[in-house]
């Protein structure tokens, strides 16, 4: 599609680029960063290179680049930032006199932690929890300015799984927020986490599943600062041990809760709360909407099939259960399975495990963490995936098409070449970004869903069908 001579110096692996879209003007730009210089490349809207510009990098020292905005002229501005986000640079960069211009954001508070940096329109976003109040706290960076919003969870109520009443604070601290970008596929071990937050242009929506037995969704007006609580009650399951959680797409709630003996995937209009689809499955049943086999995969080894519906549950039950949903022009994909829970490997004893109510731990007690049985932790990750129609009729395997980013693992996993990837959704389709460490260039390539049949290198594969890997981040 294009590519740039680019030489990167090799430094303490302070490389890095950065690929995105002025969402004003539909402009691409690439931002290339080695120890000494950055290079910008800009690219309109129908990818032709316009514009660039190559500069010394002045006063960044131990600094990361994390994120970008545009400024109503249409110029970048990048940010800089030390690993514990104390300490910000934002640098303005003029193409016309090859310039820039430093601003400093110094994020001194010791009662604030970062839970999520991210994009919103043409913008650089930090969302903040303070440590004492019930609040979360969005820092937005644009045109020189910072502004924040605070938005107060105090007045809301919050039970844990025995129904016992517990603040904001703890929920959160228990239970970290993972950010979820609404259009973008998420692999399974990242919808695992019991709090979601959603990011639209004018909205959050924040899920809650550390009670298992409902999903509290809160959603939150950017303009007005504005929250609107909803509940939406989990489908009953008899067994004390139970797991559920949940997933926002398209103005839809999927719930799912399982047990060692049966399953409930419940879909439900996130408006009126009415069920549109219910599906529930016994450990005796086949479970018939779902389109791959039963899997299971353990790090680095290869999935394999799992005969029995019963043997799915019984894995399913000692792990973080979840589900993540994408659609397309066509269908929707519907990932659902467990993944182990990082923290609670090692030692079968953690203090961590027992905190009190208010989020203190209480090393007076310990157990046995969820994923341990029968002197066994539980590493692997099981799942299955279901394509459905817009009537949540199953799509035969026979009747697919891979999806871009389908693509896009398969070709980087031929590539061995490939470094500092990344993908950007543009338009109708998929830009893969990366530096080919041979040729030494900066390197765009399309992706569409299908079969890319105006891609030369896809066309003569026989069989690009289903690459993804659920719950590791990249081949």
């Amino acid at each position: 599609m294009n590519s740039y001579p680019l030489d990167l110096k090799k430094s303490n692996g302070s490389e890095q680029i950065l690929t995105a879209e002025n969402k004003q003007t539909h402009e691409v730009f690439a931002f290339a960063a080695d120890s000494e210089n950055i290079s910008i490349l800009k690219y309109n809207s129908s990818l032709f290179l316009t514009d660039q510009y190559k500069g010394p990098l002045k006063d960044i020292g131990d600094k990361s680049l994390v994120g970008y905005s545009f400024s109503a002229d249409g110029l970048p501005t990048l940010y800089w930032s030390t690993k514990d986000y104390g300490t910000i640079i934002a640098i303005k960069y003029f193409f016309g006199n090859k310039t820039s211009k430093n601003l400093n954001f110094v994020f001194t508070s010791e009662k604030q932690t970062i839970i999520a940096q991210f994009q919103l329109e043409n913008s650089f976003n930090l969302l903040v929890k303070d440590l004492e109040e019930q609040t979360l706290v969005l820092y937005t960076f644009e045109n020189g300015t910072v502004k924040q919003k605070i938005f107060d969870f105090s007045a809301f109520k919050f039970q844990n799984r025995n129904t016992k009443f517990v603040t904001f604070n703890y929920v959160i601290q228990q239970n970290p927020i993972e950010k979820i970008e609404a259009e973008e596929y998420t692999p399974l071990f990242r919808s695992t986490t019991k709090s979601k937050l959603y990011i639209f242009p004018n909205r959050f929506v924040l899920t809650l599943d550390h009670n298992p037995k409902k999903t509290q969704v809160f959603d939150i007006n950017l303009e007005t600062e504005e929250i609107k609580e909803k509940t939406f009650t989990q489908s009953a399951i008899q067994k004390p041990k139970k797991i559920s959680n949940s997933f926002f797409q398209d103005n839809k709630l999927y719930q799912t809760i399982a047990s060692d003996e049966e399953l409930f995937l419940d879909i439900k209009d996130y408006n009126s709360n009415e069920t549109l689809k219910s599906f529930h499955i016994t450990k005796n049943d086949t479970i018939n909407f779902k389109t791959s086999p039963l899997l299971i995969q353990r790090e680095d080894e290869k999935a394999k099939e799992l005969k029995t519906t019963k043997k799915f549950l019984n894995y399913l039950s000692y792990l973080d259960i979840g589900l993540s949903v994408f659609k397309n022009k066509e269908n929707t994909l519907i990932t659902l399975g467990g993944t182990p829970n990082k923290i609670r490997q090692g030692s079968f004893f953690i203090a961590s495990y027992s905190v009190d109510d208010f989020g203190f731990y209480d090393n007076s007690s310990s157990y046995y963490p969820p994923n341990y049985s029968s002197g066994y932790i539980h590493t692997e990750t099981v799942y299955f995936e279901s394509v459905w129609n817009p009537n949540y009729n199953v799509v035969k395997q026979e009747q697919l098409e891979p999806l871009a980013i389908d693509n896009i693992f398969y070709f980087m996993s031929l590539n061995k070449q490939i470094a500092l990837d990344s993908i950007l959704k543009y338009k109708d389709f998929y830009i893969l970004s990366y530096y080919d460490t041979v040729s030494k260039q900066y390197v765009m390539r399309k992706f569409k869903d299908g079969f890319n049949a105006d891609d030369p290198f896809l066309e003569r594969l026989n069989t690009p069908s289903s690459f993804k890997k659920p719950f590791q981040k990249r081949p």
